[in-house]
């Protein structure tokens, strides 16, 4: 992302539609995972401009790390009672996430070229129990200006989401796609987006805030999936087969987690559009 997305997400994140229904739906996955306690641990890996986590923190000792300096000046500025870390090397954070209780992985694979790697360097400092939370976008028909704008190496489908995790110490406890009601309208938007070579909104990106009336009635159209995905926690359907958005919930088990990367099987042109493949 770049300092001009980071500054848009800081003045939109908290209000509009899209931000605000994934926080809902998080933070209603989250008090499942842990009930609300100050001595729970939370922490946004890739937080951004810190909305996503700090509207835990009333409830929960909150901390979010992200590579990005603009990002994490813009988090510590807007939300003071959340510690902040400007770090990539998860290995010199691992006393935080040792002590993480559930960790907020949302909207960050796809901005990393190895995301195999990414995340077993992510889960093996984690304890046994520790919770993650993960969110993508999804579907690579989906794939517009806006993706290239935000540097993404890919759009998810389910299968290629939960190959990143197989073989690892970890227990699936949620897979799904989500933002599936408006997925059509998503749809047909984007095609219109691509057709035209050209993103819809601000700063590269197609984000732009709607009217009052809209924004509040697509946020709570939104947000209302949030029961059919509390409701598969733990079992083995899957409450959207399809959305812009995919999200699954994960659970550390014990054993150790050796850096695995992308294996071989898997080319980068099957998860990133060739046309965008370097």
């Amino acid at each position: 992302m770049q300092a001009e997305q980071y500054d848009l997400h800081a003045d939109i994140e908290t209000r509009h539609w899209w931000f605000a229904a994934r926080r809902r739906i998080v933070k209603t996955l989250v008090e499942r995972l842990a009930p609300p306690s100050k001595s729970t641990v939370v922490i946004d890996v890739g937080c951004g401009t810190g909305a996503n986590v700090a509207a835990l923190a009333e409830s929960y000792a909150c901390r979010g790390m992200d590579a990005s300096s603009a990002a994490i000046e813009h988090a510590r500025s807007r939300f003071p009672t959340v510690e902040f870390a400007c770090e990539s090397d998860f290995a010199r954070r691992a006393d935080w996430l040792g002590e993480a209780h559930v960790v907020l992985l949302m909207d960050v694979l796809e901005h990393v070229e190895d995301d195999f790697l990414f995340l077993s360097r992510l889960l093996a400092p984690l304890a046994p129990g520790t919770q993650v939370v993960i969110t993508v976008p999804a579907d690579p028909r989906l794939w517009t200006p806006h993706d290239e704008s935000f540097g993404h190496w890919r759009r998810y489908e389910l299968e290629r989401l939960a190959a990143t995790w197989r073989g690892l110490a970890v227990k699936q406890r949620l897979l799904s796609g989500y933002n599936a009601r408006l997925y059509p309208v998503i749809r047909a938007v984007r095609a219109v987006t691509s057709a035209r070579g050209k993103a819809a909104g601000r700063a590269g990106t197609d984000f732009a805030m709607p009217p009052a009336f809209a924004n509040r009635l697509l946020e709570n159209f939104f947000a209302g999936e949030c029961a059919a995905l509390v409701k598969t926690l733990d079992r083995e359907s899957v409450a959207y087969r399809h959305g812009a958005s995919l999200i699954a919930v994960l659970e550390r088990e014990p054993g150790s987690i050796a850096e695995r990367p992308r294996p071989a099987s898997i080319p980068r042109d099957v998860y990133r559009p060739a046309a965008q493949a370097s």
